[in-house]
């Protein structure tokens, strides 16, 4: 009888995210960034390992690394183009709604590439890599299942004002806080906001650092928890996205 339930729920769960061409065609893309995210960082781990000689290695031309941002930033203009000129619908839009999402993962991949404007993919900054990964894909995910955050169909626009306003207002406690991803996860799912004003803010952060005493308790509770935190969290990171090998000379 529980089984039954469940599945019932995440069958209508899935059937409401292909309820509108929007929403399926957000579906193809997002589900496009995720496999290539995932594909492309399987397959540079695998170019760096040496029990596996036989893979593929990079692009080059003319002596050039061709990095896989390129072919994604390519297919991201391409497919954007001809969306807004074509205006396809059904398999056309899923195509290239599912070419966008590819090239927003082969992108994504080196977001450390636009930052840092150098190589650090294998350096400690190249993580940046994976936290916007990892952020794109919760906006994505609550985009698609949620929809927007804000009910544009109320009939009084004080209402939108005001929900925009309260969101905006909990939204840069949160960031005053140090919790960025918290952040973006309460602008879709407000109740997170609640928590994350609850606990303790990182210690370097503008909540910490004007409210949170040198040597007291409070900071100590808070400076311990982060460093915890930030423990499990470059753990998690090198498994996604490998351990660095390289390490970027100071102001470099």
């Amino acid at each position: 009888m529980v089984q039954t339930t469940v599945t019932g729920a995440v069958i209508e769960a899935g059937g409401a995210i292909f309820e509108t061409t929007g929403q399926r065609a957000g579906f193809i893309t997002l589900a496009g960034f995720l496999l290539s995210f995932l594909a492309i960082r399987a397959s540079t781990r695998l170019m760096r390992s040496p029990r596996v000689p036989w893979w593929p290695g990079s692009v080059k031309t003319g002596g050039v690394h061709v990095h896989h941002l390129v072919f994604g930033i390519a297919m991201m203009i391409a497919s954007g183009f001809l969306t807004f000129a074509l205006q396809p619908e059904g398999v056309g839009l899923d195509l290239l709604a599912a070419i966008f999402g590819v090239g927003v993962g082969l992108t994504v991949d080196e977001f450390a590439l636009w930052l840092y404007l150098e190589d650090v993919y294998w350096a400690r900054e190249g993580r940046a890599s994976i936290d916007v990964a990892i952020v794109c894909a919760l906006l994505g995910g609550l985009v698609v299942v949620a929809g927007g955050p804000f009910d544009t169909t109320a009939n009084s626009n004080w209402l939108v004002g005001g929900t925009i306003a309260l969101h905006l207002f909990w939204c840069c406690v949160v960031l005053s806080k140090g919790k960025v991803r918290l952040a973006a996860i309460g602008f879709f799912i407000p109740p997170v906001y609640f928590f994350a004003v609850l606990r303790l803010a990182r210690p370097n952060s503008p909540w910490g650092r004007r409210f949170y005493e040198p040597g007291s308790r409070k900071l100590e509770k808070a400076t311990r928890r982060a460093a915890r935190w930030d423990d499990r969290r470059i753990r998690w990171l090198d498994r996604i996205g490998g351990a660095p090998s390289i390490e970027r000379p100071p102001g470099g």
